[in-house]
């Protein structure tokens, strides 16, 4: 996981805290500058928090130590000789302070420095109990602890925004996530207990060979005969105005019909193949944030401001929310909240509903016909500050004054809003990230442990129906490299994936172990979400790559290789069950190409795979860095066949 990026210098960050609400809308952190990274730098910056002095976690977690892992697939400086991953030594506290070191169980002493260690991904040996490394398996805490007996509908108060502000400047590589097509559910309140994904336990069959076309085992994408990918089009970047510094152009959307783009306050629809224009949206003001779900029949939502900001008004608020019809390109209706319109920073869709999050509660509107389904009310003493949609809808519920707040994560019914299921996060947890509703995955940065900007140190599976806590996965910072932005958005999670009742995430970037002592690579674990532990799975991602999730495509995972700085990158099909890779698209080496697709970085730019088709798009649209810069908003790639 990465390092936040510093604060913009001439904007100091909003306080948080519980206020009358603000309309300045929750901006993403400053990108890094663009193109690839320098070899030898420091690591790309992730999402950033604003830093409070640290308080003590419910369960303290104990990471390991170590220091921050270099950038995709570039040469880097040597490391200094540290202990490896696996041996005990001084382990951190829950406030980073030595501890000292234990023995093991039933007397026997834990290994010392440069004791071997077990390969990647492999479990460690008896009686060894030092901190486990890259593809160990992780502590975990399952626990059953029923939840209390949740309440009604929906009930929220106003509280300062919590507003996390960043000038781009010269860079487009910025703030992300993946963003595709997907049910968004049953249009009725009941409490869906269907699989994710359409997974089947990890049983996964064995892949089609490359080459001679056909499926991957239980999964919809095509193996081509031909991998080999070329440049389908681009779209230039859109102009940028100095005084406007960086402009939010977030949300991308693929059907059979049409790739969609957010631009500069418009969404334009573009020929999948030949990147044609189809149609072109208007809105009033900058886009805001968008959900990454789209409907059955193809209709998604998003916010943005009212009008076009100025220099006398930087910002009109994010309060309007946007259905639109990505095929007929055309916004079937938008709506604002309340007489004092609200601020919103987080929308999505479920269940034929579409609800809005912010600061000061949550809205949901039917999709049909726009009718409010429910609102704040002034006696509220807790609100909704976001949700997570699709298959499920789940609100992160906030009470409490802002120096004694709790988080409850709730499965509600999308029509009514009622609540079908509640677990109580620990009391110290401030923010918490839906990573996936069904089945129900939660990341939260327990008492700032994660140290890294990501917003993980924990995942929490839960379950639907009862509101049990399953188990509780620790994902250390400096082993782990996942992105949650559970501060201004709680389902803006990247670089991870849920399916066959797992969740599969990358591991940091490490020494590859091929005698190149700058090589660097990573690996791709499951983590059983019944039991919390390693299930022994590993996808590496080969010399000099860094291999991320996607998501999932039944069974199988679908994951992009970033690439090294001589060749193209890939998307590769992971079995669910053999972890066998299977090759379907692999983008041109050459050197022009290659600095298009290496300034989108995954962690800070929307990426879309489908049958062949490989878009990558910017989030955040900058000035650039000089007048013969050619900058670009999208880059298409496809394969042959």
């Amino acid at each position: 996981m990465t390092q936040p990026p510093p604060p913009p210098s001439h904007q100091p960050p909003q306080g948080g805290g519980f206020g009358p609400p603000q309309n300045e809308p929750p901006q993403p952190p400053a990108p890094p500058a663009g193109g690839a990274p320098n070899p030898g730098g420091p690591p790309a910056p992730g999402y950033g928090y604003p830093q409070t002095p640290p308080q003590a976690p419910a369960v303290p977690p104990t990471p390991p130590t170590g220091s921050p892992q270099p950038g995709y697939g570039y040469p880097q400086a040597p490391p200094q000789p540290q202990p490896g991953y696996g041996y005990p030594g001084q382990q951190p506290g829950p406030y980073g302070q030595p501890q000292p070191q234990q023995p093991g169980p039933y007397g026997q002493p834990t290994p010392s420095y440069g004791q071997p260690t077990p390969p990647y991904g492999q479990p460690g040996q008896p009686g060894h109990p030092g901190q486990p490394g890259y593809g160990y398996p992780q502590a975990t805490v399952p626990m059953q602890a029923q939840a209390g007996a949740p309440g009604g509908g929906r009930k929220i108060n106003a509280q300062m925004a919590i507003i996390v502000s960043a000038v781009v400047a010269i860079a487009l590589i910025i703030g992300g996530g993946v963003w595709y097509a997907g049910s968004a559910g049953k249009d009725d309140d009941k409490n869906d207990t269907a699989s994710s994904s359409g997974g089947n336990g990890g049983k996964g069959g064995t892949d089609e060979k490359g080459g001679e076309g056909g499926t991957s085992s239980e999964g919809e994408e095509k193996v081509p005969a031909d991998p080999a990918s070329k440049v389908l089009f681009q779209v230039p970047a859109p102009a940028v105005s100095k005084e406007d510094d960086s402009v939010d152009v977030s949300g991308s959307w693929l059907t059979d019909k049409v790739y969609a783009k957010s631009g500069i306050a418009e969404i334009v629809g573009y020929d999948p193949d030949k990147g044609s224009k189809k149609w072109t949206i208007k809105l009033g003001g900058p886009v805001c944030t968008a959900s990454r779900h789209v409907t059955d029949d193809n209709k998604t939502v998003i916010v943005h401001q009212p009008a076009m900001p100025t220099k006398a008004e930087p910002s009109h608020g994010c309060s309007q929310v946007a259905l639109i019809d990505l095929d007929a390109g055309r916004t079937l209706w938008t709506k604002t909240a309340g007489d004092r319109p609200i601020s919103f920073n987080n929308v999505t869709i479920s269940g034929g509903t579409v609800a809005a999050g912010s600061n000061d509660g949550g809205v949901a509107w039917d999709i049909a016909k726009g009718n409010v389904l429910w609102s704040p009310k002034t006696a509220d003493t807790c609100q909704d500050a976001g949700y997570g949609g699709g298959e499920k809808l789940v609100a992160v519920r906030r009470c409490g004054t802002y120096d004694a707040q709790e988080l409850k994560i709730q499965t509600i019914a999308p029509k009514s809003g009622k609540v079908i299921s509640e677990y109580p996060m620990a009391k110290g947890i401030e923010y918490a990230s839906i990573v996936s509703t069904n089945p129900l995955v939660v990341a939260a940065d327990v008492g700032k442990s994660a140290g890294d900007g990501s917003g993980i140190s924990d995942f929490f599976s839960i379950d639907n129906k009862t509101g049990k806590l399953r188990a509780r996965i620790l994902a250390p910072g400096d082993q782990f490299a996942a992105e949650c932005d559970g501060i201004t958005e709680v389902e803006h999670c990247s670089g991870l994936a849920v399916g066959n009742d797992r969740l599969y995430i990358p591991t940091e970037e490490h020494e590859s172990g091929g005698g190149e002592s700058y090589s660097q690579t990573n690996e791709v674990v499951a983590f059983d979400l019944a039991t919390g532990k390693q299930t022994g799975q590993r996808a590496d991602a080969g010399v000099d790559h860094t291999i991320i999730p996607l998501r999932m495509d039944g069974a199988n995972v679908i994951a992009y290789k970033r690439p090294p700085y001589d060749k193209g990158g890939q998307i590769v099909s992971i079995d669910g069950g053999t972890f066998k890779q299977t090759k379907l698209l692999e983008n041109p080496a050459t050197e022009a190409v290659r600095d298009v697709e290496t300034s989108m970085s995954p962690e800070y730019s929307e990426i879309i795979y489908s049958q062949g088709h490989l878009y990558m798009a910017e989030v955040y649209a900058s000035e650039p860095t000089s007048p013969d810069d050619k900058e670009y908003l999208v880059i298409a790639f496809g394969t042959s066949g």
